[in-house]
Parts: structure tokens; sequence; C-alpha cells
């Protein structure tokens, strides 16, 4: 436990959290919607600092993250809260919990970098639960990291203010941001929260200012967020504010904690999503959570052909040579060369 970030003292020994757009006002003994700050004799406090819930050596691909070091490995760590409460939430087992989770263990910025090495892994990736919400950790463990050359990635919901994202955004090298639906009202139903705006400003703020390298998750719930013309104004979201080249991942979903009623997302409505989003010109478009599929290749937007042919998280072929197609030298947004992974498997 420590002293939280971005925090305002109120009458009466209350507190105002200036973490995410919540901006919780949280009483004497009370705790923000997120769970894991609060409020201990009228100060505000992260009760989370170096707590991990999970810890692994993941394939980047898994984030998802399909253009930046392809092939490479990042360690990825957890803890536990969430500034959102979706329904439908695939780990709210601990984002959901609090520190009072059984299975947590502690840990320090300085071994988290030390594991990275260990398992040969390029990056550190922050993800699992929410890691805006660890915000004090995450940015000094972003910090050391850094020094040691190691590079940063945020899975996260974007939904964070301005001010304490624009202090952590220097340390971060990629992000796959999850936009959950495109509307409000998605947003206030499923996710708990009032409004999709923050998570498109941050996502606006890393690509443009930052020069974070983006990439965006849009899983697909049958009925709530799957019709046409709302993934028709995502897209041209996308490519109007980020860009025609920044990757979109259209994922199934299957059902998870309040959300049972709903069957699994036939795959032809994620092949749908996929046709148009390139009818709309976005240049790399992914399915996500569909196995063999074909939609989980780069195609090169000129010529057409395969230049990073995956089965799931495992690269089969690769044909891009100095950031260019192979056959037609048209150039491909990718960070980083195609590595071969070289990493000891853990879990823990």
């Amino acid at each position: 436990m420590r002293e939280a970030m971005y925090w305002e003292p109120l009458e009466g020994n209350r507190v105002r959290c200036h973490l995410c757009p919540l901006n919780c006002i949280v009483s004497e003994g009370q705790r923000g919607s997120c769970r894991i700050r609060k409020n201990i004799n009228g100060k505000l406090y992260t009760l989370n600092y170096g707590k991990v819930s999970s810890m692994a050596a993941d394939p980047i691909e898994k984030k998802p993250l399909y253009h930046f070091h392809p092939g490479s490995c990042a360690f990825s760590i957890g803890t536990v809260g969430c500034n959102m409460h979706c329904i439908h939430c695939q780990n709210w087992e601990i984002s959901q919990a609090d520190e009072r989770f059984p299975y947590l263990e502690n840990a320090t910025s300085e071994a988290i970098v030390r594991l990275a090495k260990h398992y040969n892994c390029e990056s550190v990736a922050y993800t699992y639960n929410e890691p805006t919400i660890w915000y004090e950790f995450v940015l000094d463990t972003a910090k050391l990291a850094k020094n040691e050359g190691l590079n940063n990635i945020l899975v996260t919901n974007g939904y964070i203010n301005e001010d304490p994202f624009r202090e952590l955004a220097p340390y971060i090298n990629a992000m796959n941001i999850d936009i959950k639906a495109f509307s409000d009202e998605f947003y206030r139903k499923v996710a708990k929260v009032p409004s999709i705006e923050p998570s498109k400003r941050t996502a606006i703020i890393a690509k443009r200012e930052f020069g974070i390298h983006v990439e965006l998750t849009y899983l697909i719930i049958p009925t709530l967020n799957d019709k046409e013309e709302e993934i028709r104004s995502f897209v041209r979201w996308v490519i109007k504010e980020l860009g025609d080249d920044t990757p979109v991942h259209f994922s199934r979903f299957f059902p998870h904690y309040e959300l049972l009623s709903l069957p699994p997302t036939p795959v032809r409505t994620i092949e749908k999503a996929y046709r148009v989003a390139r009818e709309e010109g976005l240049k790399f478009v992914y399915t996500g959570n569909v196995p063999g599929h074909e939609g989980e290749h780069t195609y090169c937007p000129k010529c057409g052909k395969p230049l990073i042919v995956r089965w799931g998280f495992t690269i089969e072929e690769y044909h891009i040579k100095d950031g260019k197609c192979e056959y037609c030298g048209e150039p491909i947004p990718i960070i980083g060369g195609h590595k071969k992974r070289h990493y000891r498997g853990m879990w823990w």
C-alpha cells in the first residue's frame, strides 16, 4: 500500500480521484469504483502496488499485437481491479477482485525486469486486468524497463484521464486498446461507465502525439454491438483519426461472467465485420478467437499476397523484408523484424 497519484482532498475528509474519467469522490474508509484505491484518513492510497495476480511469458501475438516485433515474447503481468465492470469480462476473477484476492504475490519492478530478461522477452506487457488502475507500479516498472532496453506494452481499455496518461506515455512503446463498441449506450449498459469518448481520446493521443504503436480490438457480441452500421462507423473513425494502416482485430465473443444468455459470435459475423472494414479502406484487419482462419494473416494492401501467415499465435511464413512486401515492394508498417521465438515458457 502506498499513497496514490492524481487525487485531491475535499471537505469532510473526502477525496476526489483524478486517475480515470470516473473521477470518483471517495469518503473516509471507502474505495473508488476500481476497488483498489481507498481513502484512509483523508488520503487516497493504492492497495495493489507490486501485487501480482498473473505472470507469463506470452507470444506477443496473444496481446494481440500483430505489427509490433512479430514472433517475439512479451513478459506479461497483471494485478486485480478495473475501472469498468463489463458483464462479459473474460478475466472477471481478477478484474472484479481487490487486494484480498487469495493468490496475489508481491513483486518489485526490478524483479519484473529481471524475469523478462531471463525468459528472453523483448517487452513487458501490462495486461490481464486493466493496467491503468495499477498506475503507480506500471509507471515505475515501465521507467526501469525502458532504461534496461525493454519495450513496454499496455493492453488496456484506454479509460484514463489525460494528465496521468501523458505522464506514462513516454515510456510506452505499444498499446492494444479494447474498443468495447461504438456507442455510449453499450458503454453505459455493458461496461458500466458513461461514455466511449475517453477511450477514443486515449487512442488518438497515443498515436498522434506520442507515436505509440496502436492496435485496436473490437469484441463482437451478438445483438449488442454487431450491427453493420455500428461497425462501419467504428472503422470510419479509425481511418479518420488513427489512419488506414491501424491494425484492427475483430474478435469472437464467448459467454462469460454475467453474460451467459447469449451464444458465441457466429464466425460469419466476424467475417462480415472483416469485409466491411476492408470495403471502407482499412488495410490491416484481423479475425480473433477463430484459430486457423485466413483472417489471421497479414496481406499486402497493394498486391494482396499473404505476407505473415499465422496459426493462432504461431508465425508459419514471413515475407516482409526491410519493411517491404517481398513480392511487390510495398512498404508495410511493421515495427521490428520477425523473431524466431526462443523462450522458456512459464506461468506463475
